[in-house]
């Protein structure tokens, strides 16, 4: 019986793909987080060409 539970392979396609979904989630939120400070960065310095367009307005 221990020898049948070890050569089961059931569930482990399951089990790899929630594996693959995990990563992905980690690298999404991480790069998600890394876009917005390159956005706040481009608003925030005062010698970029978007805050010189928009104080010329």
């Amino acid at each position: 019986m221990f020898q049948q539970f070890l050569t089961d392979e059931t569930g482990a396609t399951a089990v790899e793909y929630g594996i693959i979904v995990t990563v992905l989630s980690i690298v999404i939120v991480g790069g998600i987080g890394t876009a917005l400070d390159a956005v706040k960065w481009l608003w925030s310095d005062n010698n970029s060409e978007i805050s010189k367009t928009m104080n010329k307005i």
